[in-house]
């Protein structure tokens, strides 16, 4: 039976593989950008070697999920290279996905154990206020500043559209979707560590609290405000089941009503948030409404598009990768959506309907099993995997996964969710945390 000091070097190559994701944005674009394209790919090595050493091992389990993605990844590469694109590298580069990155899902549930869950967690809510600040000297500094400095030291900067003047800044990232990742991945733990006040430090608690709110409207991004948000719906639910939970909850939200009633008196603070709803109705606007636009055809209507548009596709796709922006710049020397900027469509567009379609139909049933597993979990008042899932659930559904960074805070995430799921002794007893 494996120990913990079994699993010493392997928890290691996992925090490197997490830290790095937080990180890369960061050496790309200021500290080694001379280096910005092979540090794009920092993390497959890691992953290589962890994979590996889990094959070796006998680490992972006997699962379809993972037999079905490293089937497919290898039958991808061949149907790229004689019937799709016939670009070995950008065949390789799309199929290290299901190769070498799916797998990590199962090692990580496997070598990770609840503490190391909830380290990684006091690890994410240190860095929520750094993170706070950097973001929010990108609003408000022009482009041509080194904090906004693109990748490989562009001096056009690395925002994105936001509003007016202002835009969307990306923290450490190298796009701005990994300021919407990382504080939606911070949600859950901020939430669980309320319920779980002994397991953390009361300051540093109140601190990443604030960083998260606060965040939303610096980051513009609504994709951010509705992850925020489903997670505290989650939150809302688990805490019904006790009294003293919910009494948590409300009165964290009063503390977080009063800390952002206080912050609107300020000009620092009203500047983002003026920027925030002005974006998020204007693109309501232009995409339908609320309801129609953000939801029906951000959402759904990007998944039912991809179905109803499956058979119009190469049987056996256009080649695994060519969907990525490694594959466009490498075929077409353009840094643009070849196939569908939706998940399911990149998919469905690269393999073809009949293995796009299964890759799909597996990450949907993996979510599912998992949304069993912390359902059943959350019965038995531990809250940890069911507020989890609300930041897993859509990632491993229809996170972009061709996006290095959103293809890796989607694995680490379901990661520990499965680990968060295997059998412990008093899953969730408040012990007291000795902050180090």
């Amino acid at each position: 039976m494996d120990t913990a000091a079994d699993f010493k070097w392997l928890k290691k190559a996992i925090w490197a593989y997490f830290l790095l994701l937080i990180f890369e944005g960061a050496l790309r674009k200021w500290f080694l950008p001379g280096l910005a394209t092979p540090l794009l790919i920092v993390r497959d090595p890691i992953a290589m070697w962890l994979v590996y050493e889990g094959w070796q091992r006998n680490l992972f389990p006997s699962t379809i999920y993972l037999k079905g993605m490293v089937i497919i990844g290898l039958i991808s590469i061949y149907l790229a290279v004689v019937a799709g694109h016939g670009n070995v590298i950008v065949a390789i580069y799309g199929a290290r996905i299901f190769l070498i990155h799916f797998p990590l899902i199962f090692l990580i549930g496997r070598v990770f154990d609840r503490e190391d869950i909830l380290q990684m967690g006091r690890v994410t809510l240190y860095i929520a206020l750094p993170m706070l600040i950097l973001i929010s000297m990108q609003f408000y500094s022009p482009q041509s500043a080194w904090v906004n400095r693109g990748i490989g030291g562009d001096m056009e900067g690395a925002g994105f559209s936001g509003s007016g003047d202002f835009k969307r800044p990306p923290g450490t990232f190298s796009f701005t979707n990994g300021t919407a990742l990382y504080f939606g991945w911070l949600a859950p733990f901020v939430l669980y560590f309320w319920f779980h006040l002994k397991k953390v430090n009361i300051w540093l608690l109140i601190s990443a609290s604030g960083a998260m709110l606060i965040a939303i409207p610096f980051s513009i991004s609504r994709t951010l405000f509705f992850e925020v948000s489903l997670t505290v719906a989650f939150a809302v639910i688990a805490s019904v089941r006790k009294p003293e939970n919910f009494t948590k909850v409300v009165i964290a939200g009063i503390a977080g009503i009063i800390v952002l009633g206080i912050l609107s008196q300020t000009e620092y603070f009203t500047t983002a948030t003026g920027a925030f709803f002005d974006r998020f109705d204007t693109a309501n606007e232009q995409e339908g409404g609320l309801v129609k636009g953000v939801i029906g055809d951000r959402f759904f209507g990007g998944l039912f598009t991809a179905l109803e548009e499956s058979s119009d596709q190469p049987f056996w796709g256009y080649g695994v990768g060519l969907g990525t922006n490694v594959g466009s710049m490498l075929l077409s020397n353009t840094r643009m959506f070849l196939l569908s900027e939706g998940e399911w469509g990149r998919l469905i567009g690269e393999v073809g309907p009949l293995l796009g379609l299964t890759i799909v139909f597996m990450r949907v049933g993996l979510a599912l099993k998992l949304t069993w597993g912390a359902y059943k979990k959350l019965a038995q008042n531990d809250f940890l995997p069911w507020l989890l899932l609300s930041f897993a659930f859509i990632n491993i559904i229809m996170g972009s996964w061709a996006q290095p960074t959103a293809l890796g805070f989607g694995i680490v995430i379901a990661g520990l969710l499965v680990a968060s799921l295997k059998p412990e002794p008093e899953p969730d007893t408040d012990t007291d945390y000795e902050d180090s």
